[in-house]
């Protein structure tokens, strides 16, 4: 689609300014109006909407201390905050340029103009408009979505899930950073979002970071920003997760999986609120509330020396653990229910609803993957099912996931594929541990971010 030209609203008493102005801007594609008067000016900003205003700063003959121009700016930048207003003057001095710019002048000419510069003046204030405006919208629109309530939902239907949501109302409108704890699966990036959407920093941005699988080479220039040349990639400047978050809240998950050398490099920006660029030596200072999260148990990483007891102290001012789904069985049903309706809202499939059979089944179920897995169960079954009814058969879960022991390597089924054994060995480790990731890649013999990309190939 095309894009409008830019609106551009004048404002000068010389005729002869006005009709220079209006032939060497309408010729470089600009649709200009022009006004003689302050008080024309704010009858057209009333009126129409425009992408950049240019005005004189004296409009009385004789007086040339612009301190017409300067209050019509002030009532301007009142009136329409986003627009991008340029100052001009045949008295120009450094006096009135920089109150002019404390008023909220974006730039500032003197008369006589040169015309490249004031061309090229203009349209970076009319881009600058249209971003302002734009962000603007964008952001009242997500209000809209969102309604008056962001939180995402979280199911409390049994005791324990109650008292882990009246910690939650306890702790959200504080400042506290809080360790959210738990097996894989468990629902601890929703709880990081409905304790953000609960915050006084609800408007702020929440930024999610797996710290556990950055490289320890990318880990400063992810986490606190690199400047262009830093290092042989670093074309341009980046903004780490830190600044991204300034004012906000930062989501550390994984944080277990962070070496002890980068942990010491955290633990700094967390006690002091401080930080460097890659490659800068200016020190930037960051206002960030910290939600970590990890299914690891930290005190026993302290006692064997992979995890620095300092950090732990600064992540876990308070500590929220989310039980597994099978100690939470009464919430089977509606978290069910609720993804049931999410799917099939995703895939356009209308009035579906769970037989008694299915529900039966995800009762029994083992869940060792937890309310992903089940997420997932639920995704697959409607898109197998039929027709309105989501069977047993449509969710596809193995007997060896169930409630039931899981079958002895002797009574593995003949027609066993590869990768179905890989998932029956993967579900065994994770049963065995209780859920515990690191233990059970440990057992499986492999690296704790190999068995979460295994995780999530087969939706465990």
């Amino acid at each position: 689609m095309t894009q409008l030209p830019p609106r551009l609203l004048i404002a000068d008493d010389q005729p002869d300014v006005l009709q220079a102005l209006r032939l060497l801007l309408k010729g470089e594609g600009f649709a200009v109006e022009s006004v003689s008067s302050p008080g024309a000016l704010l009858r057209a900003i009333d009126a129409a909407e425009y992408d950049a205003a240019l005005i004189d700063l004296n409009y009385t003959r004789d007086t040339t201390s612009g301190r017409e121009g300067l209050t019509l700016l002030a009532t301007l930048r009142v009136l329409d905050p986003t627009l991008s207003v340029v100052v001009m003057t045949a008295w120009g001095s450094v006096e009135s340029a920089v109150e002019a710019i404390q008023l909220g002048a974006r730039d500032y000419v003197e008369k006589p103009w040169d015309n490249e510069r004031l061309l090229a003046t203009l349209r970076t204030q009319v881009e600058l408009t249209r971003a302002l405006r734009a962000t603007r919208r964008l952001a009242a629109e997500n209000q809209r979505l969102r309604g008056p309530d962001a939180r995402p939902t979280l199911v409390a239907e049994s005791r324990v899930m109650h008292d882990v949501l009246d910690q939650l109302e306890r702790i959200a409108p504080s400042e506290a950073n809080v360790l959210i704890t738990g097996e894989h699966g468990t629902g601890k990036d929703v709880v990081a979002r409905w304790l953000h959407a609960a915050s006084p920093r609800a408007d702020r941005p929440l930024v999610t970071v797996n710290a556990g699988g950055i490289a320890d080479s990318l880990f400063e220039s992810e986490l606190f920003g690199h400047v262009k040349g830093a290092f042989t990639d670093a074309k341009t400047d980046r903004v780490g997760s830190f600044e991204l978050a300034d004012g906000g809240t930062l989501f550390l998950d994984e944080i277990a999986n962070v070496s002890p050398k980068q942990q010491a490099k955290l633990l700094r920006v967390l006690e002091s609120g401080d930080l460097q660029r890659v490659g800068s030596s200016r020190v930037r200072r960051v206002d960030v509330r910290v939600f970590a999260a990890t299914n690891a148990d930290l005190r026993r990483e302290v006692s064997e020396g992979r995890f620095r007891e300092d950090l732990l102290y600064r992540l876990n001012t308070v500590q929220i653990h989310l039980p597994p789904l099978r100690a939470r069985r009464e919430d089977i049903p509606p978290l069910a229910a609720l993804f049931l309706r999410e799917q099939a809202t995703r895939y356009r499939k209308h009035a579906v609803e769970l037989t008694p059979g299915a529900m039966r089944a995800l009762l029994e179920h083992g869940w060792p993957g937890n309310v992903r897995e089940l997420r997932h169960a639920v995704e697959r079954a409607v898109l197998m099912a039929r027709g309105s009814a989501v069977t047993e058969d449509d969710l596809r879960l193995e007997q060896s996931q169930t409630g039931a022991a899981s079958p002895a390597a002797g009574d593995l089924p003949d027609d066993l594929t590869l990768e179905g054994a890989e998932r029956l060995l993967i579900q065994r480790a994770l049963a065995r541990y209780s859920g515990n990731v690191s233990r059970a890649a440990e057992a499986l013999g492999v690296s704790r971010s190999a068995l979460y990309r295994r995780l999530q190939y087969y939706g465990l």
